[in-house]
């Protein structure tokens, strides 16, 4: 049965062509045909079940009001972002070389691989960063610095300063970690310039992911990293990049360590392989790693401590953004993103218990309540707000299993807290004894999807003064940007 026509791309010409998403079995799959290039079928979702279910939580946003290209053709041909883009960025992301320390067959940025050098001067970076700041009618709060190794740059301390200095509230930095290892200092210096997170290339617990994925054994390398951060208490999130036959079969040793370091570690951030473009057809099914397939394995490899009834889409939390923004009466940070773009769940440690957030809290009656509240305040005045909110604190704890939860913290008093005294800081609590466990599944030109596109939320900034979306970047516009800004050929 079909369930949807969508937009999608030819993988061998990467033109614009119509797909299908359709059930087969209990799969979800995504067919289309190249007048050029013949027929393709490949998986979409692995599971029909987790398919619909992540679909009730379907939230379109607004966009941008300051689009910086026209929307003249066909999604995604011009990106940049233009008006038919449907959600605001939350995470900028600025390439700030593509030189590396390393040469990992997965990777699809690198100048080895490319055969020149692209590298933005610090003047580009800063104008970058204010395209990202300008848009509105909410400026990016979240900057990330990527590559390429952003740490072979001799200024990244500088670039640190910079989007501290340009308005970015959060700053990180993805890392492969070998610059951490090796210079001790580095560490102090990021976290005293304004460096929040690490966002460290984490693939396993044991040396053959590393091995397979990287070319050699980085796990020792990736220890001390985490040792050098320890040490001046700048925040890691592990990212493992997941390939089935590689590491899929590590998910729940990499929570595990994560939970065994959760004094340092914030969260993980698994990322399923994207095949962009160096991958042959007959060889995507068979390393491909869905959100439902990870979601599964969570639930295995961890002993059901994590079911996969805990994990919820990104796109969950809007009600939060709505409730904060109709008492503040500011337009908020809110994620958009499309239901099938990732996946995430929090999770606190007692006594060796994992205990998941959704197993105390009834997540969907929390943001039910936060919605009805959010759209008495719109529709009420100062004292309609005032009421809205007291009636709200005096049903919130019917949302909460006081037995279940953990004892270390109050949970009542820390969203009792947000809805009478707006004290946001007590969410701080909350996250700081908690782990953030998320699945981002990124397109390729197999399972893309122009929907999913347009409610991209995490974006590229780039020299030219656009700002393209993450998978469309990867996938279509990489090589082009770098070629027309390299500043010399790789050796």
């Amino acid at each position: 049965m079909v369930l949807k026509k969508i937009k999608s791309l030819c993988p061998e010409c990467l033109q614009v062509i119509d797909a299908e998403i359709y059930e087969d079995e209990d799969n979800v799959e995504i067919r289309k045909e190249c007048k050029n290039h013949g027929k393709f079928e490949n998986t979409y979702w692995s599971s029909n079940e987790l398919y619909k279910e992540a679909s009730q939580y379907d939230h379109k946003g607004n966009g941008i009001e300051n689009p910086q290209t026209y929307s003249n053709k066909e999604c995604p041909s011009n990106c940049g972002l233009c008006r038919e883009h449907e959600s605001h960025t939350i995470l900028g992301l600025i390439d700030v070389t593509n030189r590396c320390n390393l040469k990992c067959p997965v990777c699809f940025a690198n100048a080895a691989t490319a055969k020149y050098i692209y590298e933005p001067s610090y003047e580009e970076i800063r104008k970058m960063l204010r395209t990202l700041r300008a848009n509105e009618p909410v400026p990016a709060p979240a900057i990330q610095y990527a590559g390429g190794e952003p740490t072979v740059r001799k200024d990244i301390v500088e670039l640190v300063k910079l989007a501290k200095g340009e308005g970015f509230t959060h700053t990180q930095i993805a890392t492969n970690g070998i610059k951490l290892a090796k210079n001790p200092e580095l560490a102090e210096e990021l976290k005293e310039a304004g460096l929040n997170t690490v966002y460290l290339q984490f693939d396993g617990v044991t040396e053959e992911p590393y091995i397979k994925a990287r070319g050699r054994n980085l796990l020792p390398t990736k220890l001390e990293a985490i040792e050098n951060c320890r040490k001046v208490e700048l925040g890691i999130v592990l990212v493992p990049t997941l390939v089935k036959g590689v590491n899929d079969g590590q998910i729940g040793d990499i929570i595990k360590f994560a939970i065994d370091n959760i004094d340092i570690i914030r969260g993980i951030n698994f990322q399923p392989v994207s095949f962009a473009g160096r991958t042959p057809s007959d060889e995507v099914e068979g390393q491909r790693v869905t959100i439902p397939y990870f979601e599964n394995l969570v639930e295995e490899q961890t002993e059901s401590q994590i079911k996969v009834e805990d994990f919820y889409p990104a796109s969950s939390v809007i009600p939060i953004s709505e409730f904060i923004e109709a008492i503040e009466g500011e337009k908020q940070v809110t994620f958009t993103c499309h239901p099938h773009c990732g996946t995430a769940t929090y999770v606190f440690v007692e006594d060796d218990e994992i205990i998941p957030v959704t197993q105390f809290i009834d997540v969907d009656r929390f943001f039910n309540l936060l919605s009805k509240s959010a759209e008495d305040i719109k529709e009420g005045n100062i004292t309609g707000k005032a009421k809205t909110i007291a009636r709200a604190t005096v049903e919130l704890p019917r949302v909460i299993d006081r037995s279940k939860a953990p004892k270390s913290i109050d949970v009542k008093n820390i969203l009792t807290s947000v809805f009478k005294e707006r004290s946001y800081a007590a969410l701080g609590e909350f996250h700081n004894k908690s782990m953030l466990i998320a699945c981002m599944h990124f397109m390729d030109p197999w399972n893309f999807d122009q929907d999913r596109v347009k409610r991209c939320v995490i974006h590229y900034a780039v020299p030219d003064g656009r700002i393209i979306p993450f998978c469309s970047m990867n996938t279509i516009y990489r090589e082009e940007i770098e070629k027309k800004f390299a500043i010399s050929s790789g050796k």
